[in-house]
């Protein structure tokens, strides 16, 4: 059990059920929460409207399930468990329960998920869940049989309608959509914050300085996480508390006959050395598709077109 506190919240983690103090009566949710995007935002914010003397609690899995029960799933989370974590954090949440996801727990029919979990272990008062929700082997539970199990096992349940956006009920599926198609605009609409990648700054191969451009070099150890469409996207990050934007290019850097995809940041009016720090930084807005160009004065060139379309940018993201 350990503690993460993101403006001032203090969320409690929890790794394992058996870890959970079974005799705090708990506001409960289930589910991956992968985004912690609007929809989910909603029903945090129900928790905690409802919890009174209790503690909310959202009860997740690692790995993803999908990853565990399908061999060939190739899927990419939108969250690294660290971000999750912040997010979840950020939003107010006082009990994170993270169950590592195994084959054996899947086959946990839903009347002993409910009996053994939600009541006997996270002595649950009353459950909140999505417009979506099933559980229990084969993902037999559906909203009609957890009324049944609540009415039987004396706890409160209610289902949050779909989050919409423009007509549209808010997904995680449809966020990795959107990412993968580079279409960012939409993607942070219906996370409600700007899309996170947060990895190490390591060293590369010091074009960037060479052409006046340095670059931060960003190395993410999650290889579960997705990582956008490649391309050039205006970014901002947080260091030492002070707000700076910037270029990034996720790509092969085609020009240089780069071998392998590589995420580079040229923060602008910035003179540091971050090699080995972590950074987080927030995707803005996509600029354009990755080039390959003639020579490396035509890419420099372009370098400085985007700086100039960032710095025009920069405005509206203040």
């Amino acid at each position: 059990m350990y503690f993460c506190q993101i403006n001032k919240t203090l969320l409690k983690i929890i790794k394992g059920l058996k870890n959970y103090p079974s005799k705090t009566e708990s506001i409960v949710t289930l589910g991956t929460f992968d985004g912690v995007h609007i929809g989910h935002q909603k029903i945090i914010k129900q928790l905690n409207k409802d919890k009174k003397n209790a503690k909310s609690a959202l009860l997740t899995f690692f790995p993803h399930p999908r990853m565990v029960l399908q061999d060939a799933s190739d899927l990419k989370l939108l969250n690294t468990l660290e971000e999750k974590q912040q997010l979840l954090a950020k939003n107010g949440l006082d009990n994170l329960i993270i169950e590592p996801f195994t084959k054996e727990f899947s086959g946990l029919s839903a009347i002993n998920f409910v009996r053994d979990i939600l009541v006997n272990t996270l002595n649950t008062q009353k459950l909140v869940i999505g417009y979506d929700h099933r559980f229990g082997k084969n993902r037999e539970g559906d909203f009609e049989h957890l009324k049944e199990l609540s009415e039987l096992y004396d706890f409160k349940l209610e289902q949050i309608k779909a989050q919409d956006v423009k007509d549209v009920a808010v997904s995680s599926t449809k966020i990795r959509k959107a990412l993968s198609e580079g279409d960012i605009e939409t993607a942070n609409s219906y996370l409600g914050y700007a899309y996170l990648l947060t990895g190490n700054v390591v060293h590369g191969r010091g074009l960037g300085t060479k052409w006046k451009y340095p670059t931060i070099n960003l190395a993410i150890p999650e290889t579960y996480k997705l990582i956008p469409k490649t391309g050039v996207y205006l970014v901002k990050t947080q260091i030492n508390g002070k707000q700076y934007f910037g270029i990034m290019n996720i790509g092969n850097r085609p020009t240089v006959n780069g071998k392998h995809q590589t995420i580079e940041v040229h923060l602008l009016d910035f003179n540091q050395d971050l090699y080995g720090k972590k950074i987080q930084v927030q995707l803005l807005k996509r600029l354009r598709d990755e080039q390959k160009f003639d020579s490396v004065d035509a890419l420099i060139s372009q370098i400085k077109k985007d700086e100039s379309n960032a710095r025009k940018m920069i405005q509206f993201f203040k």
